[in-house]
């Protein structure tokens, strides 16, 4: 293959590549929506997937996302260190808190999923000012293929089954 067909079949597939992309994001977020309302209405949390004319291929999941405590107010949580871990305050022209001690205090509230951390030396409780437990990553879906089930759809899009379901039309425009 010479440089002008390799570079020529590169912007072929890039611009194929651009477009289902785009399609891809879409249909993953419109599958999402669907996937949020039938959990919440019905308890639904996955669907079976078939092609148009055929067997099951694979299984879309809803995944639950995950909650992490996170330092949303920096005054706030270095206030209440200041005060009750001096120790713990990084001495600079400005003061901070230690990264360690941070760590340590938003690993263990994201573990008890709660902004109250216990002090296991003193058994004092506190109410961590300027932290709250926030999504760390969003609920999302998964799609589980079948053992044969990328096979299928391969062989599906190469008969043209698929033309009207699932790819998105070439339209002109849109180049760059």
């Amino acid at each position: 293959m010479s440089l002008k067909e390799a570079a020529a079949r590169e912007a072929f597939l890039k611009t194929l590549l651009d477009v289902v992309d785009g399609a891809y994001k879409a249909a993953r977020a419109e599958t999402q929506l669907h996937l949020d309302k039938a959990s919440e209405e019905t308890g639904t949390r996955q669907v079976a997937v078939s092609l148009p004319d055929g067997p099951d291929i694979a299984t879309v999941s809803l995944s639950a996302g995950e909650g992490a405590a996170k330092v949303t107010d920096p005054e706030k949580f270095k206030a209440w260190v200041l005060e009750n871990y001096s120790s713990e305050i990084k001495r600079e022209f400005v003061t901070s808190v230690q990264p360690a001690f941070e760590k340590k205090i938003l690993a263990e509230l994201t573990a008890a999923n709660s902004t109250e951390w216990a002090d296991m030396n003193s058994g004092v409780v506190h109410d961590i000012p300027g932290v709250q437990i926030v999504a760390a990553r969003a609920r999302t879906h998964n799609v589980r293929f079948k053992k044969e089930g990328r096979d299928q759809v391969i062989k599906a899009w190469r008969e043209g089954r698929l033309a009207d379901v699932a790819l998105p039309a070439l339209t002109a425009g849109g180049a760059e």
